[in-house]
């Protein structure tokens, strides 16, 4: 879908109005009246679908999760606390996608904390997730598995299968799945770092089971 620059004639009550909600929606002018618009005439604007993906995102979040912020229509970021040594917090951030007919968006997951030593064991978790992701997803996807580490912050994208066209709600609840997938296992392997060995299976065994019940989006 298209934008181009359209010049309206309106009033200063109404666009001192539409600016105070745009603000408390934490979008812009230009976003708000192009979705009240689209309401009207019945038509979902890439905002909307977004909106509709976090909506059934959030859905599947509950109270070990914190909302940060909603940076932009295309971007929402949630915490949580890692039960472990100073209780740093684990920062996941979704980004969409305009177009959710092939890539839907990516996630950054990235552990808030100075401390090296606690830096290095989030990038030992992060290594074994990909190399079980490679292992298991690899060979549905041509150019590489759409996963990587760098600088301690775990990147993984996602895409819609494409011989189906996923529905917002089914794409959200997805992406949420997979956020409390990997929390789970973080703080699993964390509760279990006296023991490496017990601490990858564990991972390995929560994950395949994830796989088990069918996964929406790859």
């Amino acid at each position: 879908m298209g934008k181009s620059v359209y010049s309206l004639v309106l009033d200063d009550d109404v666009v001192n109005a539409v600016d105070k909600l745009a603000h408390s929606m934490s979008t812009s002018r230009s976003n708000l009246i192009n979705t009240i618009l689209a309401q009207k005439v019945e038509l979902d604007t890439p905002q909307m679908r977004m909106e509709s993906i976090f909506s059934a995102m959030q859905s599947l979040i509950d109270s070990h999760f914190q909302l940060i912020d909603r940076q932009s229509s295309s971007r929402m970021s949630i915490k949580s606390m890692l039960e472990y040594k100073y209780k740093p917090t684990i920062r996941y951030s979704v980004e969409l996608e305009r177009d959710t007919g092939g890539k839907v968006g990516s996630l950054k997951v990235r552990l808030r904390t100075t401390s090296e030593n606690l830096i290095g064991l989030m990038e030992s978790f992060f290594t074994l997730w990909r190399e079980l992701e490679k292992a298991n997803l690899s060979h549905l996807f041509t150019g590489g598995f759409p996963g990587s580490i760098s600088q301690g912050c775990f990147t993984r994208d996602f895409y819609s299968p494409a011989q189906e066209r996923l529905s917002d709600r089914e794409i959200g609840i997805a992406i949420g799945r997979y956020i409390r997938l990997i929390d789970g296992c973080i703080q699993k392997y964390f509760d279990n770092l006296d023991d490496p060995q017990r601490a990858a299976r564990l991972t390995e065994q929560t994950y395949k089971k994830y796989l088990d019940q069918g996964v929406l989006i790859l």
